[in-house]
């Protein structure tokens, strides 16, 4: 299969009306905001040319796992309103407490109020929306129940309070009382739909197990061990490991945290975690993760072996079936950022966002390349790609990624030098280019033009590539500057844009990938915004 094609292990049944998905928890259904991260339902919708037409038919909460169907056509949304408007759908959730629960089949109604996060239950002759809910115990062992959930109604919460009113709050459900656990203990795990070709019934059941951290269903719901062995494992306060962040390498786990702390004292339970997400024989590693990077020396930036195979000075990872090269001896960065993943998947398969295609064989100019990963899935793509750094020893690094990759980087150019002076040197030259890429480092120096500093200095950046973007062309434009807001961060583009005299006709906006989590806790970093630009 060609790379980065291949369907996420999250999605269970697709045909011309419908896609069934196993939602992990952890994950909205849908984004709850523009720049808030994305839900199951934009992450599918804008992955494959044949989803743009994706409809939500019903939703599950942030952190509850399971069963949703998907409408693809308009009969199917049709048909999908219709059946759970008339509640002929038929669900059923699987869901655990640590409460004593006296009886074995019981049904609870009351009417829903929200209150603030929260929903209250009412007795219904008080008003608000009536919600009914049938329980059935299923198992009791080592001081739990399951139960079996029918909402026989479908109201936002109603499973949650409804348990909690009635005396066995679920675990994990800490917003109704539930004790403290890695996940909220809630999943749809049966689902029959009336299929909306009219070809009979159809039902879905999907198991599951408690005990398995949020964090870690999240990525195994989307990553494809086959086709990617590299992702971010524990992402901060978002996944509950506040101060502390986990990138798995292969069979590598590379940890890192903001103190002094050696290495070698990593509390146990991140040990164990790491070790839980790391295939074959385990390696392990620790980086001090630093805000003076320019100052710090390449022996102190170098990731500190702890325990397992150490690694060879050049290693190779795979990304949606990409190999490429890194090494834990070449300072601070090791070669590729884990959260440009899906922009460099959009470049591999020259889709973008829904109804936003890139042209087939386009020349790609990819500025601040670094090991030129972007370029490198551009030139597997079929585009021919200029790569243009201010590090002769990165763009070297970038040729090899070529080659692990089966393609000849003489077919392709490396430039070395300042991004602001060739661009305006290919400019004179009136060179043209369909697709520019701008991802710079937050900050950055040259002899020929001083600071760069990517807050202040993002328009001026786009300005002067557009003086070589063709008629018509795409502008990647990328920034991991924290202090940069998405809406300035997209006004100081559209207003270069404008200032050039030039039009943006299609724009897509992506945030994060999804192990990259947001949360208030943990706050985006990385905003990307795709723009087609006359």
């Amino acid at each position: 299969m060609t790379p980065g094609h291949r369907l996420p292990p999250c999605v269970l049944h697709e045909d011309e009306d419908i896609v069934v998905v196993n939602k992990p928890p952890g994950w909205n259904t849908h984004a709850p905001s523009p720049h808030a991260g994305e839900g199951i339902y934009e992450w599918l919708r804008h992955r494959e040319p044949r989803w743009a037409t994706l409809g939500i038919a019903h939703r599950l909460d942030k952190d509850t796992s399971g069963l949703l169907v998907f409408g693809l056509s308009a009969r199917a949304n049709r048909s999908l309103a219709t059946q759970f408007e008339e509640r002929t759908v038929g669900k059923r959730y699987l869901c655990a407490t640590d409460h004593p629960v006296e009886r074995t089949e019981f049904s609870v109604e009351s009417a829903l109020v929200r209150a603030g996060d929260r929903y209250v239950s009412r007795p219904l002759a008080v008003g608000g929306v009536r919600a009914e809910t049938r329980f059935r115990v299923v198992r009791r062992e080592g001081g739990r129940t399951w139960l079996e959930a029918h909402p026989v109604t479908g109201r936002t919460h109603q499973i949650r309070v409804h348990a909690s009113e009635s005396g066995f709050p679920l675990i994990g459900d800490r917003l109704y009382g539930g004790a403290e656990a890695p996940r909220m203990a809630l999943h749809s795990s049966w689902l029959a739909i009336h299929h909306p070709s009219g070809s009979g019934r159809r039902e879905w059941s999907v198991p599951v197990d408690f005990s398995i951290p949020a964090a870690e269903s999240l990525r195994s719901a989307v990553m494809d061990p086959d086709e990617t062995n590299a992702w971010r494992v524990a992402h901060g306060a978002a996944d509950g490991t506040p101060g502390w962040y986990v990138d798995r390498w292969g069979d590598v786990s590379l940890v890192q945290n903001g103190t002094s702390e050696a290495g070698s004292q990593l509390p146990d339970w991140l040990l164990q975690r790491a070790r839980n997400r790391t295939g074959g024989e385990q390696s392990l590693y620790w980086k001090r993760l630093r805000r003076d990077v320019r100052s710090t020396t390449p022996d102190e930036a170098r990731p500190e072996w702890i325990q397992g195979p150490k690694v060879q000075d050049a290693f190779l990872v795979r990304e949606n079936g990409v190999q490429y090269e890194l090494s834990f001896e070449a300072g601070y960065s090791v070669g590729l950022f884990l959260d440009q993943r899906d922009n460099r998947r959009r470049l591999l398969t020259g889709h973008v966002a829904a109804d936003f295609a890139l042209p087939p064989g386009t020349e790609v100019l990819n500025t601040f390349a670094y090991t030129c990963g972007f370029s490198v899935c551009a030139g597997l793509a079929g585009c021919r790609t200029t790569s243009l750094d201010l590090s002769k020893k990165y763009l070297e690094w970038g040729r090899r990624n070529f080659a692990h990759n089966g393609l000849d980087p003489s077919a392709h150019d490396f430039i070395f030098g300042d991004a602001f002076d060739w661009m305006q040197r290919l400019a004179r030259k009136q060179r043209k280019f369909g697709l520019i890429i701008l991802d710079p480092p937050t900050f950055s120096r040259s002899r020929e033009r001083g600071d760069f500093r990517a807050e202040r200095d993002f328009g001026r950046l786009v300005g002067t590539a557009l003086g070589v973007l063709a008629p018509g062309g795409v502008l990647l434009s990328s920034t991991n500057a924290a202090r940069l807001e998405p809406e300035t961060f997209l006004a100081e583009i559209r207003e270069a844009v404008r200032i050039a005299g030039c039009t943006v006709r299609q724009e897509h906006y992506v945030p994060q990938p999804v192990d990259f989590p947001i949360t208030r806790e943990e706050p985006a970093h990385l905003k990307t915004v795709w723009m087609r630009i006359d």
